[in-house]
């Protein structure tokens, strides 16, 4: 049995108490809202903080409003931002991320925010302590060598969060709160493709809330590979968003490709072959092709990497059709395992 190790544990009431609880703990501190990735690290000893400062209790954290746009606190569960997102429309990609997220027991306690900030995953870093220290340890932690490829400066461990890519697909920003300062900025400029240093939010900064805009004439989806229809995390994820003009031709897109690389990755050219063009099987298939092309997917997840990067463009094209028109639901219950 994995025990998690001895912490303290302190229960801010507003953002503003639980940024000071940071600041005054900066190197031994850490945010957990659900704690259904944090608290599972700790006991294999990937993350060992001396201070928890919980955000269940910060009420400011779990509202939605729907104005000039959608502003969802980052402390909303995950089932809570699904049943809010019923009706179909332009955010019909974050609600499919949002129901693909582990299991429902999870989703009932797991946030959006703790899924944006999720840890990047590896088969040689998610292992307990003795197997990690069997092997002397990886790069990720405690250890100088990344074993997915043992010549790589850095970490390859790779982004699993669903919800990411759907709302970079859909121009979501975001608003970091300290003791000293809020900023906001776009969600993308969150990430870097570094498995260690994958996120650009300083550890005295509570995430506090998502921005997504109007996107009225738009339309979105999300689709996922793994092995399972539930709990697994994705090994291949697409989101699409597309503003169709009345002709039918498409006036604005965007790709983006979710655990092929240590963030989520946009198919900038994939999306920019479709502007101004009709969604025609040819130019869907162009796109596709080129969506492949950046997916640069590493040995440290399920399935082979040749495969994962050879299935991008077919998700890519899957994704498409769907945003067409097409009815995917028979594949889409054949290939990505889930109804949504």
């Amino acid at each position: 049995m994995m025990r998690l190790p001895y912490f303290r544990y302190l229960a801010p009431r507003t953002v503003r108490e639980a940024a000071e609880m940071l600041a005054a703990n900066p190197r031994d501190a850490m945010l957990v809202a659900g704690g259904t990735d944090v608290l599972p690290n700790m006991k294999r000893r990937q993350q060992v903080p001396g201070t928890l400062v919980g955000l269940r209790q910060v009420a400011e954290l779990k509202g939605i409003t729907n104005g000039d746009g959608l502003c969802i606190g980052a402390g909303l569960t995950l089932t809570e931002l699904v049943g809010y997102l019923k009706i179909p429309g332009p955010y019909a990609a974050l609600r499919q991320a949002a129901v693909q997220v582990a299991t429902p027991h999870l989703r009932n306690v797991g946030t959006l925010g703790g899924n944006l900030c999720l840890d990047t995953r590896c088969n040689y870093y998610d292992q307990n302590y003795e197997w990690r220290k069997a092997i002397d340890f990886c790069m990720k932690k405690d250890g100088k060598t990344c074993w997915v490829a043992t010549s790589s400066p850095k970490c390859l461990a790779v982004s699993s969060t669903d919800t990411a890519p759907a709302l970079l697909a859909l121009g979501a920003t975001i608003t970091l709160v300290s003791a000293e300062k809020t900023r906001a900025m776009a969600l993308a400029d969150l990430y870097r493709n570094d498995g260690i240093h994958y996120l650009t939010r300083q550890p005295t900064e509570v995430l506090t809330a998502i921005d997504v805009p109007r996107l009225d004439g738009w339309r979105s989806t999300y689709w996922k590979l793994r092995r399972r229809g539930s709990f697994d995390f994705p090994v291949l994820s697409v989101a699409a968003a597309l503003k169709l003009a009345p002709d039918g031709s498409v006036e604005a897109a965007r790709i983006v490709l979710g655990a092929v690389a240590s963030q989520p990755i946009e198919a900038s050219a994939a999306a920019a072959s479709l502007v101004g063009e009709r969604l025609t099987d040819e130019a869907i298939a162009r796109a596709g092709e080129l969506a492949a092309v950046p997916a640069r997917p590493m040995d440290n997840t399920d399935f082979t990497l040749a495969w994962r990067k050879h299935v991008t463009r077919d998700f890519v094209t899957y994704a498409l059709r769907e945003l067409r028109g097409d009815d995917m639901s028979k594949l889409r219950l054949s290939v990505a395992r889930q109804l949504v």
